[in-house]
């Protein structure tokens, strides 16, 4: 059922200008995505929400925009040149790909499932009477998933610390766990790949440097920290923000925009003093999660998963997962990455990147806490939250579908839609004139094709939150009628209220009064 939704998702994406595949006439490029007239407008919404709420509502978090083509000592240095790698498995048979870590996430996640269904099923039978706690506690078939559970999650996280490539294929073949094409177990060993696209710079073949596209944001925040801090005249704590692209090539990319070779991402990095990074590493988990909140899709979607592995740098790390259609996934990750880059970049490049602490009049490496949020992750939660298909009547009363998406209106791409009723009588001219008066505020367009009804529901489609139809009456009173997406309401309203009516609605201050 999920599955049907995402897939109708996809096609929504494609039919209403949101996201095209890359190079489609040219039958694509894999995990390569285009996005179209309305996806460019979501997705530019969604960074101005992150950014906004970053740097303009911290006044201790300043913005960066690094270069893509970086020095290749800088990713030596990192750990990206030795450490960055998946552990890949291929089935025989089908000759496909498959990463060994997710394969096992997935046969966990199927155990999670079988004690949410027996969860939910008793929910149904006891009501209000049900006791969920003491059902987890004392249900043979719920403790014996839970027990499965527990031992397959102990076994792979030590795998995983331990690089133990051959007990990840172990498990795999003990689980049972078959090739979702061929349905055989056949599997080749694990072993690493590294995930770094590698170009040349320079005009010679001989002369040339071996550089790298960089496969994540927060390297050039942690070079150029110096120059910010001095030329800011930062004090720590303090934090650098970053939107932009990155690379990997991710061999098993898959699930349409959630995992990509080209792909966009929001990071800050927060400077502080040794010791205190774990007490704002809790802050900052706090924040985040209560951003994601502030767009009201259920918190019951949201939760924090810890990792199984932490990365080389780090001393703690949480992901915020979101309920997509096809299970609960990252969308953002917070991590505590000690000293380690800063000290790493210190060492290599041999310049000093010490803080001098007037305070205690002492200089010393800051630790980081980060946030790293995948820009096309959030722009495809956004979607998956806000698709929804009702039933609703016609303008006969006879009941029809409708696909709308309920988008914040902060987010979506059209804030207003102008339609006149019919295209004569000055009508048209009176739309154009309303556009023409509120195109410098807000996003809008003009329709006047096809039914009322049929405008309505093209509208509905891209999540547009309001639709003001021009009648004769407004030749006469200078009211329009307002359409609200959501509700369907209609009402009268003079042209003069519009602006205010739309700017309240679609204003950034709402989402930013809901958060901590």
């Amino acid at each position: 059922m999920a599955e049907d939704v995402f897939k109708k998702l996809v096609a929504h994406c494609k039919e209403y200008g949101f996201v095209f595949q890359s190079s489609e006439i040219y039958d694509g490029l894999g995990a390569v995505y285009d996005y179209g007239q309305n996806g460019v407008e979501l997705k530019n919404n969604i960074k101005k929400f992150w950014w906004d709420s970053m740097v303009m509502l911290h006044e201790n978090v300043v913005g960066l925009d690094s270069a893509i083509f970086m020095h290749p000592t800088i990713w030596k240095a990192s750990g990206h040149v030795d450490a960055f790698n998946d552990p890949l498995i291929d089935n025989k048979d089908s000759k496909k790909r498959y990463r060994a870590d997710v394969l096992i996430e997935e046969q966990l996640a199927k155990i999670e499932a079988k004690i949410d269904k027996e969860i939910t099923k008793a929910k149904k039978r006891f009501g209000d009477a049900f006791d969920e706690e003491q059902f987890r506690a004392t249900n043979q078939r719920v403790l014996a998933n839970q027990e499965k559970w527990d031992k397959l999650h102990s076994r792979f996280s030590k795998a995983l610390n331990d690089n133990n490539l051959a007990e990840l294929r172990q498990i795999i073949v003990d689980e049972e766990i078959a090739c979702p094409v061929s349905g055989s177990r056949n599997w080749t060993e694990v072993r690493q790949f590294n995930l770094m696209f590698a170009t040349e710079m320079g005009s010679t073949a001989d002369g040339a440097m071996k550089i790298f596209l960089r496969p994540e944001t927060a390297q050039g925040i942690f070079v150029n920290y110096l120059n910010v801090q001095k030329t800011g005249r930062m004090k720590l704590p303090f934090g650098i923000a970053q939107i932009g692209k990155a690379f990997r090539n991710e061999i098993v990319a898959r699930q349409f925009i959630f995992r990509m070779r080209e792909f966009e991402q929001m990071e800050m990095q927060f400077f502080v003093k040794p010791g205190t990074e774990l007490d704002w590493f809790e802050k900052w988990k706090e924040t985040r999660m209560s951003w994601h909140q502030s767009l009201d899709f259920g918190a019951e979607n949201y939760r924090f998963h810890e990792h199984e592995k932490l990365a080389h740098y780090a001393n703690a790390a949480v992901d915020v997962e979101y309920k997509f259609p096809f299970g609960f996934k990252e969308v953002e990750g917070i991590h505590s990455r000690t000293d380690f880059d800063l000290s790493q970049h210190q060492e290599y490049s041999g310049k000093r990147l010490q803080y001098y602490d007037p305070e205690i009049n002492e200089s010393y490496v800051p630790y980081v806490v980060e946030t790293s949020i995948g820009v096309d992750r959030m722009f495809l939660q956004v979607l998956s939250a806000s698709y929804h298909e009702e039933e609703v009547p016609d303008v006969n009363g006879k009941m029809d579908t409708r696909v709308v998406l309920k988008l914040p209106p902060q987010l979506a791409p059209v804030k207003m839609a102008v339609m006149p009723l019919v295209k004569k009588d000055g009508l048209p001219e009176k739309a154009r004139e309303i556009i023409d008066s509120l195109k410098f505020d807000f996003n809008c367009m003009y329709d006047e094709k096809d039914s009322i009804g049929k405008r309505y529901r093209r509208m509905d489609a891209i999540g547009t939150p309001f639709c003001v139809t021009v009648d004769h009456q407004t030749t006469e009173d200078n009211t329009v009628t307002i359409r609200y997406r959501d509700s369907m309401e209609q009402e009268r309203v003079d042209i003069s209220k519009l602006s205010e009516i739309i700017a309240e609605e679609v204003s950034m201050k709402k989402l930013f009064a809901k958060l901590k």
